[in-house]
């Protein structure tokens, strides 16, 4: 497994009011501080490293090198403390929804990382409109300027956060908001399926912790 070291640094989370396709669940923006550089995996999790860990694959669409899917936020959390007991270390987990925009935008605060051109997506991602309805091998578009791969599309990815319906009172510093009364969890990213309005740096799905989809997967994140 890849990792990218993710520098410090701040950067408005969320989606101005004259952003394309925008959600309302995706304001107020508000100023993020990324204290502690971290590393984060340079893709999703593929259905090779899942197996080494728990022995299974529950994947729709199989191959060693595409990402696992039809995976729960529950059952992410489960590989996790495996994975850790295995390497005798506490530093693996779920980013946090900050931790992941502030990776996705590369210190771009446009609607995707490499700018407003909708029509540069292809260059970058696997949508509904080039997947072929189907996951793809990792790492066969280009990177974003940090070096991750499909941070857009190919498959939705869980993150650490309980879903809230906005960002008002949201943590500052990066740290994933769990203080809720919602039961939900929250997905980054886009998928092979979604439109290409899906498909943006500030982009969140809401769904619940025992979901399990052919386009749902997660990224690591290790600890310094």
């Amino acid at each position: 497994m890849q990792f990218v070291l993710i520098p410090v640094g701040e950067f408005e989370m969320g989606s101005p009011s004259k952003e394309k396709d925008r959600s309302d669940s995706e304001s107020p923006t508000h100023k993020v501080t990324i204290q502690h550089s971290f590393y984060l995996g340079r893709s999703a999790v593929t259905q090779k490293q899942w197996e080494k860990i728990i022995e299974n694959n529950p994947s729709h669409f199989k191959g060693e090198n595409r990402p696992v899917e039809m995976i729960s936020w529950v059952e992410a959390q489960q590989y996790i403390t495996k994975l850790n007991e295995k390497e005798g270390t506490d530093k693996y987990r779920l980013p946090s929804e900050a931790e992941w925009e502030y990776a996705c935008r590369a210190g771009m605060q446009t609607k995707c990382f490499f700018g407003d051109d909708e029509s540069k997506l292809n260059e970058y991602a696997w949508y509904a409109g080039n997947s072929g309805g189907k996951t793809h091998v990792i790492g066969q578009k280009k990177p974003s300027p940090w070096g991750l791969y499909d941070m857009y599309g190919n498959v939705w990815e869980w993150v650490q956060d309980e879903w809230h319906e906005s960002y008002s009172v949201a943590p500052s510093d990066g740290s994933a908001w769990e203080d809720g009364s919602s039961s939900n969890r929250v997905s980054r990213g886009c998928s092979w399926l979604c439109d290409p309005k899906f498909c943006r740096s500030a982009g969140r799905f809401k769904r619940e912790p025992e979901s399990c989809f052919a386009n749902l997967g997660f990224r690591l994140l290790r600890e310094l």
